[in-house]
């Protein structure tokens, strides 16, 4: 098939990319580039203190979520991966995946039921000390719904790429006595870095702009989902809320970005 043949298949595609992200994403640029009380949005955005707060809020709590999550589900997918034949294997992998069925707000009401004003933890902790305690709303709340909504989505990932680790290179290993740890760090995380990257990005992408949970949690912290939503909503200022939308795109690209070339170098430098 020639050049031009190859064009025709692309067209489809490159018309998708330019009419539904690379145009409204030009609009947004354009729409926050608006100025307002004088000064443009961008301006508003970077020198505004509760932008920056909401923003660091943001970054910190999805990479924290990002880690927790590569954490739990690794040793999850390498367990699926290594025993694919027991009893209730396809019961557990169906529990684990459960979760990609609830959207946002759902799994924040999960949370409010486990840790809120009147959840589990706090019922069980007035029990037990007379002291409810309650932390779905905060911090700790936003932490464990990304955690729940982003796990299916790694376990699934990592589990798949586990399964692709060829065998007999564990098993020579282990025939010239290389401990199980040492199996783990030469062999499989090597394997599965590109698994854990694509994983990870995922993960933290997931959690930067997750907003039907946020807005069940966050009421006691800002994040930039959220505030996006003031301005456009409460407050109707398009340009700022546009701004801020430019703003949380790019520091998820930088942070990816620093991500993937960080472990190059790393494949750079164990090659």
């Amino acid at each position: 098939m020639g050049r031009r043949g190859w064009i025709w298949f692309a067209a489809p595609a490159a018309t998708l990319f330019l009419a539904f992200w690379l145009l409204p994403m030009a609009g947004l640029a354009l729409a926050g580039a608006e100025s307002r009380n004088g000064q443009s949005a961008y301006w508003t955005v970077l020198t505004g203190t509760q932008y920056w707060i909401s923003l660091f809020n943001t970054v910190v709590l999805s990479l924290a979520a990002t880690l927790a999550t590569l954490l739990v589900a690794l040793p999850v997918g390498r367990f699926l991966a290594r025993h694919r034949h027991f009893a209730g294997r396809r019961l557990l992998i169906s529990l684990l995946m459960f979760p990609l069925a609830f959207p946002g707000v759902v799994v924040g009401f999960l949370i409010i039921l486990l840790a809120g004003r009147q959840g589990i933890i706090g019922a069980l902790t007035k029990w037990l000390t007379g002291d409810t305690v309650v932390f779905a709303y905060g911090m700790a709340g936003l932490f464990l719904g990304y955690l729940y909504f982003s796990l299916p989505r790694c376990v699934g990932v990592l589990t798949a790429a586990a399964e692709q680790i060829d065998q007999s290179l564990l098993e020579a290993a282990r025939t010239l006595g290389a401990s199980p740890w040492r199996r783990f760090m030469d062999i499989e995380l090597p394997a599965l870095t590109p698994a854990l990257i694509g994983a990870g990005a995922m993960s933290f992408a997931t959690s930067m702009g997750a907003f039907g949970t946020a807005f069940t949690l966050a009421t006691q912290i800002d994040v930039l989902p959220i505030t996006i939503y003031n301005e456009f909503t409460n407050y109707a200022n398009i340009p700022v809320a546009a701004a801020l939308s430019i703003v949380l795109g790019l520091a998820t690209w930088a942070v990816l970005y620093l991500a993937h070339s960080l472990a190059g170098a790393r494949a750079g430098a164990a090659a």
